[in-house]
């Protein structure tokens, strides 16, 4: 009797551990996404400041920017899931990129102290953008290695926990650089 009892503590031991391990995991990578949605928050209220800068002469890239701005517009939409808000990211980063190229072919934008200024800002929190990304990856993974694996899946199972998506880089993030472009004028 009192081995079948102390093998039941075991099990409820190692389940609570388990449990507890999911709970952990679960709570981190929040915690991380927590911090990658203020640092977009910090992209975001930069973006008004960059459109209103580059409108004036951007006339032609107009749609460049109503896209940017409607993005951001969606972006700041409240109840979106983990996943829209990835979604966003990525759209946003595209757009913000090209309009970082196209403020190359403005000789006068591209000298402006606001325009310079901004583009700083940018750089820095696309930085910041980064690193928490890479955060979240690895806490995403963790967990979802955590909830796919044997045998803390059987509780990750119980407790109802699903698999969360990681940050990934658009096709275009993919493409080499093209070094001629760049330096093309």
């Amino acid at each position: 009797m009192m081995t079948v009892i102390i093998v039941l503590g075991v099990i409820a031991l190692i389940i609570v551990l388990m449990y507890n391990s999911l709970i952990a995991k679960k709570n981190q990578v929040e915690n991380i996404f927590g911090g990658v949605d203020a640092v977009l928050k910090k992209r975001y209220d930069l973006i008004p400041n960059l459109v209103a800068s580059v409108s004036r002469y951007m006339e032609h890239e107009k749609s460049i920017l109503e896209k940017v701005t409607a993005l951001r517009a969606e972006a700041n939409k409240p109840n979106l899931s983990d996943k829209e808000k990835i979604d966003l990211d990525s759209k946003i980063t595209s757009a913000l990129g090209s309009i970082m190229v196209a403020v190359e072919n403005y000789p006068d934008l591209k000298a402006n102290e606001n325009v310079m200024n901004l583009q700083h800002n940018l750089t820095e929190i696309e930085s910041q953008i980064s690193a928490a990304r890479r955060a979240y990856n690895q806490a995403v993974t963790d967990y979802n290695n955590a909830i796919e694996m044997f045998p803390t899946n059987f509780v990750a199972s119980f407790m109802s926990l699903t698999k969360k998506d990681v940050f990934v880089i658009s096709e275009d993030e993919r493409q080499n650089v093209n070094v001629r472009e760049m330096f093309k004028s």
